[in-house]
């Protein structure tokens, strides 16, 4: 009897040894995922995206978001008033479609009025061609809204004929979900509004 009580004794011994052993394991293996989930954390917010001269969407430091910020509004400003407004006949619909992925409502609103009062039947019906030749926008950077205001150039061919308008919109542009190929740069134009349109002397 001596020697079983011994052997469940040493049994007790390697057992507790096993369970400690374990346990150790475990606590090393939670910490050592918490270091790799706090340095991939770490590694996110010190990369963000912004675009290159062609407005492509690149991976950027966390430390030059800010300094691209503006860039990256203005190219969002301007590839979505060439969306909006460089239309013809054969891309129209494809363009305004994925402009109103850059925009709220107010937008939308002003393409419901623009198709209600028959500019888009007229385009269909008459070959008309509207092609942007510049666009200039003005930013009033703030926390989560940027206001602008845009001063955008563009002809609008009749067969022969071009006449040439200059174009005032205003608006406010605020932070988003990227969403790719959508909206890659996460901002959205809300409060868009027509300011201003006037005719431009097309004389030398």
């Amino acid at each position: 009897m001596k020697f079983s009580y011994q052997n469940i004794h040493t049994l007790f011994r390697i057992n507790r040894l096993i369970v400690i052993s374990v346990v150790i394991m475990a606590f090393a293996s939670s910490g050592v995922s918490t270091w790799m989930t706090y340095r991939i954390h770490r590694d996110a917010l010190q990369n963000a995206f912004a675009i290159d001269a062609s407005g492509a969407v690149l991976p950027l430091s966390w430390e030059a978001q800010s300094a691209n910020r503006e860039i990256e509004a203005l190219a969002h400003l301007e590839q979505f008033h060439r969306l909006f407004y460089g239309i013809d006949a054969a891309t129209f619909e494809q363009h305004l479609e994925r402009a109103l992925w850059w925009a709220d409502t107010s937008v939308n609103e002003l393409y419901k009025q623009k198709k209600s009062e028959g500019l888009y039947n007229r385009l269909l019906q008459y070959s008309l061609v509207q092609k942007v030749v510049s666009i200039e926008s003005r930013l009033e950077p703030g926390d989560n809204r940027i206001p602008f205001t845009s001063r955008l150039v563009f002809d609008l061919r009749r067969g022969e004929v071009t006449d040439t308008y200059e174009l005032i919109t205003t608006g406010v542009l605020i932070p988003v979900e990227r969403q790719f190929p959508r909206n890659p740069h996460g901002l959205l134009i809300t409060e868009f509004f027509e300011k201003s349109l006037k005719k431009l002397s097309n004389e030398p």
